[in-house]
């Protein structure tokens, strides 16, 4: 199955450049610039597939909205998809399979968040005076009701980035880890700088501009990620304090990725269909695994279960591996995760494997940066990530790639890219 193109916004902080633009915008951006970029005919896209995390309560099929664009006609199937930090990762696979199962023939996907625009909500015992009011009949009942109102039942409810079933926070959860796994802040601190400066330099030589499509705010142009900082130190990072663990922590804002507005798309064809229109595939899909553990160890482990079962189903071994994506939702899930691929510990108690899953070669990984200085807009860093991945095997003309991504709920993700 032919990966053909990918195209995003520019990722932004939120709160600053993109903060007035809403998910599905976002999305629309993305899509259309990569229907401009393809010169693809929107009259033969069979599905759409797009992740989002905080949907809004206005339009809750992000997917829906991007296929009802006028670049498409108005009869597109198409469905949103959350699976946590690894959703647009989850709407990519989906169609995949569909066209796999000869289901489609073209799909687009991909995802979007705005985490400036996070719902509100009220508390419950608000909205159950409001829906008493809207039924009330006469006066005397609404004064009742109003008599009953408390100030502090106008305390808002904002969405807790943390575990339902353990109250425990994502950065709570790295920080766990971090200290589990004996991972440095020094060791933190460094991959965070090298991810600064290798997206910097991406930035600069165009191969992260390439997969942006610009925005327009009023009369700016925005052509760039604002979260990467090229000038940034170790001592700055030293600096810095600890969040989640304020005392003995070592997790910092600058090691770990910012909430981030953006948005992404791919186009995914049969190889045979990508051929008859004479589309030149950046990558083809090789495989792909999802793991989930229990929430409670180490949330952010996935990526230890699900990369050795997509390697199993590619049939290929790490070695093989000309280029890997890793997800940096915080440098010390990162470096918990290469620790558990090179231990033979690991492989042997977790994995039932007599041998390690392989050693990251650093040369190799995350080769412009990741999410810690790009940015992670929930939704959309798995098409992110995919396209930044195809793009630069084609620059190096390598055969094998892979991408792992971690996900709230205790969930990884692994896909292997392959060219021919």
């Amino acid at each position: 199955m032919a990966l053909v193109a990918g195209c995003r916004t520019p990722f932004c902080k939120a709160g600053t450049d993109l903060k007035d633009v809403s998910a599905v915008d976002l999305a629309k951006h993305a899509t259309i610039e990569l229907v401009h970029r393809t010169n693809l005919d929107g009259e033969i896209v069979d599905e759409m597939f797009f992740g989002q995390v905080v949907p809004s309560l206005l339009a809750p099929n992000l997917a829906r909205e991007v296929s009802l664009l006028p670049q498409f006609p108005k009869n597109i199937p198409a469905a949103s998809i959350n699976r946590a930090c690894a959703s647009a990762n989850a709407a990519i696979a989906e169609g995949y399979s569909r066209i796999a199962m000869g289901n489609a023939n073209v799909v687009i996907a991909g995802g979007a968040e705005s985490l400036s625009d996070i719902p509100i909500l009220h508390s419950r015992k608000f909205s159950d005076l409001l829906v008493a009011l809207s039924k009330a009949r006469t006066l005397g009942q609404r004064m009742k009701l109003l008599a009953s109102f408390r100030p502090r039942d106008l305390i808002p409810i904002a969405p807790a980035i943390a575990e339902p079933s353990t109250g425990e926070t994502m950065g709570q959860s790295a920080e766990k880890m971090a200290k589990m796994n004996q991972i440095k802040r020094k060791d933190q601190d460094r991959f965070a700088l090298r991810s600064h400066q290798l997206a910097s330099k991406g930035t600069e030589d165009g191969r992260l501009t390439a997969e942006i499509a610009p925005f327009v705010i009023d009369t700016r142009v925005i052509t760039q990620d604002n979260g990467v900082r090229g000038d940034t130190n170790l001592e700055k990072m030293a600096a810095l304090k600890p969040v989640f663990d304020r005392k003995h922590g070592s997790v910092t804002a600058g090691n770990a990725s910012p909430l981030t507005d953006g948005g992404a798309a791919v186009l995914l064809m049969g190889e045979d269909v990508a051929t008859a229109l004479g589309f030149e595939p950046l990558s083809f899909i090789r495989s792909f695994a999802v793991a989930a553990l229990d929430p409670g160890d180490q949330l952010l482990m996935g990526p230890a279960y699900a990369v050795p079962r997509a390697l199993d189903r590619a049939g290929i071994t790490w070695d093989e591996l000309g280029l890997v994506e890793m997800h940096e939702a915080f440098a010390s899930q990162v470096l918990s995760n290469i620790q558990a691929f090179e231990s033979e510990k690991w492989a042997r108690e977790k994995l039932n494997r007599s041998e390690p899953v392989g050693k990251v070669d650093w040369d190799t990984l995350n080769v412009m940066g990741g999410s810690i200085s790009i940015g992670h807009p929930f939704g959309a860093t798995g098409a992110r990530i995919t396209t930044t991945l195809a793009n630069e095997m084609k620059r190096r003309d390598v055969q094998f790639g892979l991408i792992s991504v971690c996900a709230a709920g205790g969930m990884g993700f692994a896909m292997v890219l392959e060219r021919n």
